[in-house]
This record gives structure tokens, C-alpha cells and sequence, in this order.
């Protein structure tokens, strides 16, 4: 970052004018704008840097590892949206099915032999209280 950083001040250092000048107590000043008859004009030459192979090859290793950690939380962001969305239907189609139970109504399923057998009371009141079971340990 801090390499970036220099690249974008550099050019404007290059052009920048410098001065140097001595008060009456004779420090030493420097400024853009000359504060002072006979003050000189200073030239700042950039620093140019170089880097050698190791810090190329570590700035590079880094930088994956950067990619590669922002890729992960990428991945494990879509998967915990992915299982929120299961949540969010299972939850609905539970809901749906314990309101699909009113009170007062007989329920059947039909046999291989196309003849209805129709659920008891109890067994209707333990089918809802599964699923209002289920629907407060997983809808919660």
C-alpha cells in the first residue's frame, strides 16, 4: 500500500519547488514558497526503488494469500446464504403443513388397494404436535 502511495506523491514531488533559506538566528528552512530574499531553489530528485527477488517473490505470496483468503469468506458467505435460504423453505413448508391440520377435520391416506384408512384423533393431535415441535427447534 505504502508503495502505491509513494508511486502517486513522487511525480508530484518532482515538480514541486523546493526552497532552502537561513532566518537571522540561523536555522535552516525549507518551504515551497521562498520566505525570505536569497533563498535557493532546491533540487529533489525521486528515490527510485528498487526490489529484489525474494521481496518480489514475497509481496507475490502475500498477495495470494490475500486472494486466496478473501475467496475463502467469499465461499463460506454463499454457503451460509445457501443454507439460510434451506432454513427459510423448510421452514415455510413446515408451517404450511401444521396449518394444513385444523382442529375437527378427519384425515386419511389411501392404501395399495385405492381404499381410504383415516387417521384417529391421536393420531392427528401427534402429527401436529411433531410439527409444532419442529417448527419451534428449527423456526426459531
Amino acid at each position: 500500500m505504502r508503495f502505491w502511495l509513494c508511486l502517486l506523491v513522487l511525480p508530484g514531488l518532482a515538480t514541486a519547488e523546493i526552497y532552502r533559506w537561513t532566518d537571522a538566528n540561523g536555522q535552516v528552512h525549507f518551504g515551497q514558497r521562498p520566505a525570505a530574499s536569497g533563498a535557493e531553489r532546491v533540487e529533489v530528485r525521486p528515490q527510485v526503488v528498487e526490489r529484489d527477488q525474494q521481496t518480489r517473490e514475497r509481496e507475490e505470496r502475500t498477495s495470494r494469500f490475500y486472494d486466496a483468503r478473501r475467496e475463502e469468506q467469499a465461499h463460506a458467505s454463499a454457503q451460509a446464504q445457501e443454507r439460510q435460504a434451506k432454513r427459510a423453505a423448510e421452514c415455510q413448508d413446515l408451517r404450511r403443513r401444521l396449518a394444513n391440520i385444523p382442529e375437527g377435520y378427519s384425515y386419511y391416506r389411501t392404501d395399495e388397494t385405492g381404499e381410504r384408512s383415516y387417521y384417529s384423533d391421536q393420531q392427528v393431535d401427534t402429527a401436529r404436535q411433531q410439527l409444532q415441535r419442529q417448527v419451534t427447534e428449527r423456526c426459531a
